[in-house]
């Protein structure tokens, strides 16, 4: 049985994209689903490759029962075929993922609010350079987008 693979991307891969990729992990483990999923995430930009997430994301992700093992990657071409699934965190990761779209993909690109109740066409804000409180309202849309995608993906996969 193929797995399905899920990529997270913002932009430094330090403050959201790896707090997605913890959080979606514990709802899948949560589920029982782990052996059907590869999940991971990178960065658009290569500010922060090698680097773990920023201290106060894993800090909040913490307070939140999730754990992060990641170090930051830079999202390649490569990935297009590598994973089922690119989920951008704002419309401007969005761009740049597509800007590299290889002409024969046909695979879509994400936005992580889709899948919430808030509408389509959201972002994601990215909380890099405010205080801690964003930290928290980073993690309270991510956490409820990730029961969105992950309900998604079990009716599209037939789990």
């Amino acid at each position: 049985m193929s797995k399905v693979k899920v990529l997270f991307v913002c932009l430094g891969n330090i403050c959201r994209s790896p707090l997605a990729e913890g959080v979606f992990k514990k709802k899948v483990e949560e589920k029982g689903l782990a052996d059907r999923f590869v999940i991971d995430s990178c960065g658009t930009s290569n500010y922060h490759i090698g680097e773990q997430p920023d201290r106060r994301t894993i800090k909040n992700a913490l307070v939140n029962g999730v754990r992060l093992n990641h170090q930051g990657r830079q999202f390649a071409v490569q990935d297009f075929n590598d994973y089922d699934y690119i989920v951008a965190m704002d419309a401007s990761n969005r761009r740049d993922i597509e800007y590299l779209r290889p002409v024969d993909c046909i695979k879509k690109v994400w936005l992580m609010r889709n899948f919430d109740n808030s509408g389509l066409n959201k972002d994601v804000p990215d909380p890099y350079y405010g205080g801690e409180n964003g930290f928290q309202e980073v993690f309270d849309i991510i956490d409820e987008s990730a029961d969105g995608l992950l309900t998604f993906l079990i009716e599209e996969n037939r789990f």
